[in-house]
């Protein structure tokens, strides 16, 4: 769940770090409805997965799950809207800003202000990994739409909380998502990049220690476990050009979720980049027949499986 999209920004998510003295809670545990909501989610049903996340609001108006539920629902529209196929990869890169997004930045305030009420009275790993995804589902729309101030500003909170979730708690594994988002993106930034992030104080990463820890969201993580997958294979797609190895991960994913488009879009791109030109068209068709109950949506979902498909056929077979 609940992932940072954008590489440019995601280097602004660091900062100092809160660490306390570990103190043990119960697994992440969600109510029965909340399941069901994540499921329809990653299947692409996102206008059911928006009206179950409300129907958690109602029964639950103090508790934050209901908001980033919503607002995670809305995240796979702004992706699917704004993603443009560009060196044989669909994938959101930048878009402007829009009327519709400050509904979305509404609910991730509202989960993080809820978070921290709680907080105030009894400290959890649980609450500060809510408050910490409320602040980084703001980071990531900023990032988008390259608002690096914004972006730094609620992707240092988010840090800070994600941190102290896993001080509180380090077998919480479902915080190992964005801790590995940044472990990973920190260590794949450009020349540039790295000598503003040294004057900006921000502490580097590792990319096998990120790797590791999305490898941990996709084992044991509750909520996180299909986006940690999504975006590790999207990762070694489009910085490492591990290929074959992120259609590992990729595969598994779409087979367990096989009514999501997206999801057959990175597939399709992956067999592309191995040359698999027939697995690819297949993947691109089967995309093409999945809706996900937005019109704006699912129309551009077809013109990136169309420029999809006109790319594998005018290009050639080799691996690139």
């Amino acid at each position: 769940m609940l992932s940072f999209v954008v590489r440019g920004s995601l280097f602004l998510f660091a900062a100092a770090l809160i660490v306390a003295a570990p103190l043990r809670c119960a697994k992440l545990e969600l109510p029965t409805p909340a399941y069901r909501v994540v499921d329809d989610i990653y299947s692409g049903n996102l206008a059911i997965a928006i009206e179950g996340a409300q129907r958690l609001q109602q029964a639950q108006p103090g508790h934050p799950l209901g908001y980033l539920l919503e607002d995670e629902a809305l995240w796979w529209k702004v992706w699917c809207t704004a993603a443009e196929f560009r060196y044989g990869m669909s994938y959101p890169r930048h878009r402007a800003k829009l009327p519709a997004d400050q509904h979305y930045l509404d609910l991730a305030m509202k989960a993080t202000s809820l978070a921290e009420a709680q907080i105030a009275l009894r400290d959890t790993a649980e609450l500060e990994f809510y408050a910490g995804m409320g602040d980084a589902l703001q980071a990531r729309i900023y990032g988008l739409r390259a608002e690096t101030r914004n972006a730094a500003r609620t992707g240092v909170r988010a840090r800070e909380r994600l941190l102290r979730a896993v001080a509180l708690d380090p077998g919480l594994a479902d915080a190992y998502l964005g801790l590995g988002l940044y472990n990973y993106y920190a260590d794949t930034l450009s020349g540039v990049a790295r000598v503003l992030r040294f004057f900006m104080g921000i502490p580097g990463g590792s990319k096998q220690e990120g790797m590791e820890q999305l490898q941990r969201a996709i084992g044991e993580g509750v909520l996180t476990s299909p986006e940690a997958s999504f975006y590790l294979a999207i990762n070694l797609h489009n910085y490492d050009q591990k290929y074959e190895q992120a259609l590992q991960i990729a595969g598994p994913l779409a087979e367990k979720y096989p009514s999501n488009p997206i999801f057959r879009l990175v597939l399709g791109d992956l067999y592309a980049k191995l040359g698999r030109r027939e697995l690819a068209a297949e993947s691109y068709r089967a995309a093409a027949a999945l809706r996900v109950n937005d019109a704006q949506c699912d129309a551009h979902i077809l013109t990136l499986i169309q420029a999809s498909l006109a790319a594998i056929n005018s290009e050639p077979t080799a691996n690139r």
